[in-house]
């Protein structure tokens, strides 16, 4: 005769814990929506997607390749910078567009190589490797930037193909949109369909195994760290289309969000790994808390200690649900 079934008094809440992502986006459209009457309206909803969402969702898919590999990538935002540089000098040097984008594209590429040569190559760890990378980086832009000068372009120098990249549309869709659902779409079914996805994965879940099983772990590391910086790059492009200018060091002010939202979307994964599903929800919930707490009249502090606090509430009841579960 079998044991009679027992109800568990925490299921429901174990429920609850594993959509905490969800819940919370649910829970700040519905709270930003009462607080202020022109958050939902078609106006500000672009303005999240194109200025809040498009741009970080690039450089935290970057961010999330390398966390999925077992590292962190600390140095996406000399990725971007770097490209970004390379892009406006190429067009104030009269190159044309197509060979500035590629020259921007290589730039950011450079940074990817330095990582995968100390990460993969040298044995350092990719926390210290791409921190090192980091303090190069800014201290190569300080030099060729005289110390940190802008680099402007003349706005009536400034051709439209220039600006298509970050204002233009297609179909009436903002680029900088489509080129952001495009890298999460691409994002996806590397991670999930290819083999290099698959060994990525399986690097960041059981390194040694992989390395036994006679695979070339190290090759497949030093591509994605050059992937990260690549996808990285688009985002400076981007960036640089948007503002035609060349701001040293901006590329970091991304850096603490896109490590945010990577693990923020972990939540969504069972077993709290790294997804493109659950990054671009958790940059989409960084944008919406973002814009909100900017319509609220908060200024830009406290916009910092409400979005960590919405970080830190996502990860505990996350890491509480882990928790239960392994002890049921």
């Amino acid at each position: 005769m079998s044991a009679p079934h027992t109800r568990d008094p925490r299921a429901p809440f174990r429920h609850i814990t594993r959509h905490a992502l969800t819940i919370a986006l649910f829970v700040v459209v519905v709270t930003f929506s009462l607080v202020s009457p022109s958050f939902l309206t078609t106006a500000n909803v672009t303005s999240i997607l194109v200025n809040n969402f498009a741009l970080l969702a690039i450089v935290s898919i970057a961010m999330t390749l390398a966390v999925a590999a077992g590292g962190i990538d600390l140095s996406v935002g000399t990725a971007i910078d770097f490209a970004s540089f390379a892009f406006v000098s190429l067009v104030l040097a009269g190159q044309p567009i197509g060979i500035a984008l590629l020259g921007g594209i290589a730039a950011g590429v450079a940074v990817g190589i330095f990582n995968a040569v100390l990460i993969a190559g040298v044995g350092v760890s990719p926390f210290l490797a791409t921190l090192g990378s980091q303090f190069v980086g800014r201290s190569v832009q300080q030099i060729l930037t005289n110390g940190g000068n802008p680099v402007y372009l003349p706005p009536a120098g400034v051709p439209e193909s220039f600006t298509f990249l970050g204002r233009g549309t297609v179909l009436g869709l903002p680029v900088p949109l489509i080129i952001a659902a495009a890298v999460i779409i691409a994002a996806t079914i590397v991670l999930g369909r290819t083999r290099f996805g698959r060994v990525t994965i399986s690097a960041g879940i059981q390194a040694p195994v992989v390395r036994y099983s006679g695979i070339r772990l190290r090759a497949y590391v030093a591509a994605c760290y050059i992937l990260v910086a690549a996808t990285a790059a688009i985002a400076g492009l981007i960036l640089t289309s948007t503002v035609t200018v060349y701001i040293p060091n901006s590329g970091n002010a991304f850096l603490l969000n896109a490590i945010g939202a990577t693990f923020i979307g972990t939540t969504l994964n069972a077993n709290g790994r790294p997804n493109i599903a659950g990054t671009a929800l958790g940059v989409l919930l960084l944008s919406v808390v973002s814009n909100g707490l900017l319509l609220s009249g908060l200024n830009f502090y406290w916009q910092q200690v409400g979005t960590g606090l919405l970080i830190f509430a996502v990860l505990a009841l996350s890491f509480t649900n882990n928790k239960a579960a392994r002890h049921a």
